[in-house]
């Protein structure tokens, strides 16, 4: 099983597994906060959008249907090609080696991506093609399951993959808060943007145990796990959990192009 040591957006080869099951991670990990998406459309100076790490066009559809024409930057052609087939423009390139080709911006986001990409290279960049006054937004869901399947979780975790960092054993937030604060750093070390802001909003969905086992092979930690482990993990924890309802919380990192 893959580690994220010593930052995510140095290992390649996991930021760039997700396509295995492309068609899965469409169809299992979930939308963005309506009112995210309008915040970050309301905000910009006009309808232009840059969606770096598009992955399969889940944030660029929302952003489409808000009244944007989006420009999607993937590095893998799998997703890539979901999202055209969505109906999203795509590039295939990492955001560090895109030509941005003198184009221009109304709003830069990265939804559940811009870990892996390097936080500095990529302010600048998004820099680069921002308007004036407009706003470069990240973001990610942060998934924290009920007490009682956070438990059977980290228990799986560990016994099927005892030299990997412990997952589910502390809460979601505390997970993510090195990549928010690396985002934030960045924003400011690149030295063109306004002090960067965190929004924060609180949701919750439904699980069916099937719907939940359909997604759970699409995090980062299992895309890479020979498919006889990832399996017989799915096939352990379905015979030990049920539906549930998991709390959300979307955090995004923005700031004011200067």
């Amino acid at each position: 099983m893959p580690t994220l040591n010593p930052e995510p957006h140095q290992h390649r080869e996991v930021a760039e597994s997700f396509g295995t099951d492309a068609g899965r991670y469409d169809r299992a990990r979930p939308d963005y906060p309506a009112g995210l998406i309008t915040r970050i459309v309301e905000a910009a100076p006009g309808p232009r959008l840059l969606d770096v790490g598009t992955g399969t066009g889940i944030a660029a559809r929302q952003f489409a249907a808000a009244g944007c024409t989006v420009l999607g930057v993937e590095p893998d052609e799998r997703m890539a090609g979901l999202a055209r087939a969505g109906g999203t423009e795509v590039e295939v390139a990492t955001f560090e080696k895109w030509e941005p080709r003198g184009r221009v911006f109304d709003a830069v986001v990265a939804a559940q991506a811009w870990h892996w990409v390097d936080p500095l290279a990529g302010a600048v960049t998004a820099a680069e093609v921002l308007r004036p006054g407009s706003r470069l937004t990240v973001f990610w869901n942060v998934f924290q399951p009920p007490p009682e399947l956070a438990t059977i979780l980290a228990d799986a975790f560990r016994r099927f993959f005892p030299e990997a960092p412990a997952f589910y054993d502390r809460p979601a937030l505390d997970l993510y808060q090195h990549m928010i604060d690396n985002a934030g750093q960045g924003i400011i070390r690149a030295d063109a943007f306004h002090a960067p802001e965190e929004w924060r909003t609180a949701w919750s969905r439904h699980y069916t145990r099937a719907e939940w086992l359909d997604l759970l092979p699409t995090t980062g930690g299992l895309t890479r796990v020979p498919p006889e482990t990832r399996d017989a993990l799915l096939a352990d924890l379905a015979t030990r959990i049920g539906d549930f309802t998991a709390a959300y919380t979307t955090v995004a990192v923005s700031a004011r192009r200067r």
